[in-house]
């Protein structure tokens, strides 16, 4: 999907925050392969804006944008401590009964670009995963990170043998009907097309103190493939 302005993808807007619904397969920062990203979008948008964390490429969901300095700095120095709230859901391989389920384990980037746990080189790490909703062969899981490294929950979840489905870097299968449905009949010569076509995760929740120190909030709705993926799920859960 083709985006050239911030408008659409606007959940929420203060006289101080920003709150964006990511699609997916948009970098967040710059990125000498996309003309347009996040980044661009909000300078064009807002030039004096910035942008307080960030999302991998392939993940959709709740992006914070700080409309000045102060409040740059203010939701900076609560990533930095952990006083920030952010929940993600996943689409995981395989069935599990996660309940407060926490991960804790250190963290190291590898020379490739790939994550690894490390208990020698690596930096803290720590996610709680709960099971939202169990399915036919897949798991709807909600993920808490502690911490905010890296492919982090990518990595937990793979730790737990849960990998994020559509996740091959980390062990993930793809998401196809022909493994949902038992009647599944493609057309001879045709190639079967995953139906999320990168890995399911999506960036549900954020919460932050304002300037004021009042909680400030929001949800992102499933994008259109994250949506698709939960209904086929759901329909071929028997």
């Amino acid at each position: 999907m083709y985006f050239d302005s911030l408008k659409p993808l606007i959940l929420k807007e203060t006289e101080d925050y920003i709150f964006i619904n990511k699609p997916p397969f948009i970098s967040t920062l710059a990125d000498r392969n996309d003309l347009i990203t996040i980044l661009s979008l909000v300078k064009d948008y807002l030039p004096d804006a910035q942008i307080c964390h960030r999302l991998d490429k392939e993940t959709s969901g709740v992006l914070l944008i700080a409309k000045n300095a102060e409040a740059y700095r203010n939701a900076s120095i609560q990533f930095e401590k952990r006083i920030t709230i952010k929940k993600y859901h996943a689409i995981a391989d395989g069935i599990h009964d996660f309940k407060n389920e926490i991960v804790d384990l250190p963290l190291h980037i590898t020379s490739s670009g790939y994550v690894k746990i490390s208990h020698k080189k690596g930096k803290e790490a720590k996610t709680s995963f709960n099971t939202l909703e169990a399915y036919k062969r897949h798991t709807l899981v909600e993920c808490t990170p502690e911490t905010g490294r890296m492919h982090q929950i990518r990595v937990h979840l793979a730790s737990l043998n849960a990998s994020i489905t559509g996740d091959d870097a980390y062990g993930g299968k793809p998401l196809l009907l022909s493994n949902l449905k038992s009647k599944y009949h493609l057309a001879k010569g045709k190639e079967e097309l995953p139906i999320i076509k990168r890995f399911a995760l999506h960036a549900r929740f954020l919460s932050i103190l304002d300037l004021n120190e009042a909680p400030l909030s929001c949800e992102a709705p499933y994008p259109k493939d994250f949506e698709v993926a939960i209904k086929q799920l759901t329909k071929n859960r028997n």
